[in-house]
């Protein structure tokens, strides 16, 4: 009876804080995390591996756990870190879909909308494009490995009971959000010098023969040219997005 009593308080709390930071987490995620995945699927995988992650990190739990409104504070902190892991990782894979409306709107195709499912959101048609292609290089390369040993290190960089530095996550997110949309704007470089080109290209033609009816002429060629731009350079958008995105998790893996 006594082995039960100390299962109950010591495992089964302990699994549940695991459960917390890493449920949250894994939730928001990009691949598993996203829309059209079930959320029974979600909820499985977020309870298998709490399981797995449990032995390694009860050393770093809190022994004895408090009780009553203290261990529901300890939750509501497990609650906050799990959030905020998740959606340092949600807006680093925003930077595809800010590169994929760019596309979209030197193409011409910006009012080509679709429901991106992984922001549950309507977007751009090259935005769910390179959006999917970019989670499933996630898991092609391994890079969802570091997303879970992050989960794993952030027991060093917020201890179980410590109360969470709001400040530094704030930083941390908007950091994360400047470099996000610098890489979704740098990425699309190629496109905006050509597009910008195309245009002035136009408007000479325009001067010299106002007679043609140039957007008439130019936006099929606005089209042919950015798909056939993207189809070059989106091998290369994809291996910088993966760099920047594995340089956005270095906080997370002792890299500063």
């Amino acid at each position: 009876m006594n082995d039960l009593e100390t299962f109950l308080t010591t495992g089964v709390f302990a699994y549940l804080l695991c459960f917390v930071r890493l449920g949250t987490a894994v939730m928001i995620m990009p691949g598993v995390g996203t829309s059209f995945i079930p959320p029974n699927v979600r909820l499985y995988f977020a309870l298998g591996f709490a399981l797995v992650l449990m032995p390694i990190v009860q050393a770093k739990l809190p022994n004895p756990l408090p009780s009553n409104f203290a261990f529901v504070i300890l939750i509501l902190a497990e609650f906050i870190v799990g959030l905020f892991i998740g959606t340092v990782a949600r807006i680093l894979m925003s930077a595809l879909d800010t590169a994929g409306m760019v596309i979209s709107m030197q193409s011409s195709l910006s009012n080509a909308q679709l429901f991106n499912p992984a922001f549950a959101s309507q977007g751009s048609i090259i935005g769910g494009f390179v959006t999917l292609t970019g989670m499933a290089l996630l898991f092609a390369t391994n890079l969802h490995h570091m997303f879970l040993l992050g989960i794993v290190n952030s027991y060093n960089i917020f201890p179980v009971g410590d109360v969470p530095d709001m400040g530094s996550m704030s930083e941390v997110v908007v950091k994360s959000t400047a470099a996000a949309f610098a890489v979704g704007v740098q990425v699309t470089a190629p496109f905006l010098i050509i597009i910008v080109l195309m245009y002035v290209a136009m408007g000479v033609m325009t001067k010299l023969m106002p007679q043609v009816q140039v957007f008439m002429i130019a936006i099929p060629v606005q089209i042919l040219v950015s798909l056939i731009m993207l189809a070059m350079v989106v091998s290369a958008i994809m291996l910088v997005w993966l760099n920047e995105y594995q340089k956005g998790f270095s906080f997370l893996l002792g890299g500063g």
